[in-house]
């Protein structure tokens, strides 16, 4: 089964995610979201496999610094941003087939890998 990490190298828990991903024995696909964000589609696609709402994985403080005010913007708008802001988007993510998760605690992954 294939496994994409949505990674920031200079982040503490995408780091420690990553390597419990490869101690797993697993060779995940690596996207380095900051230098190439995620579609809308793609984010909306794992919105859904996260049962989240966008504003759920949205950095607040990363936002801020953005100038962007997520309390008053719709979901579409939310989605829009992240791919125009990567930085805002809460890291690392995993995903699995058609299961996604949190690296946060890193641990979280493993329930589906």
């Amino acid at each position: 089964m294939a496994v994409t990490i949505y990674h920031n190298p200079r982040c503490s828990k995408s780091r420690q995610t990553l390597a419990l991903i490869e101690e797993k024995g697993i060779k995940p696909t690596i996207v380095s979201y900051l230098e190439t964000p995620p579609s809308q589609s793609t984010l909306k696609d794992i919105l859904g496999m996260l049962d989240a709402a966008p504003g759920d994985i949205v950095r607040k403080k990363e936002a801020k610094e953005a100038g962007l005010d997520i309390s008053s913007m719709s979901d579409a708008a939310i989605v829009k941003a992240m791919t125009e802001h990567p930085a805002i988007i809460e890291r690392p993510i995993v995903v699995s087939g058609k299961n996604a998760a949190m690296g946060r605690p890193p641990e979280s992954v493993l329930e589906i890998l």
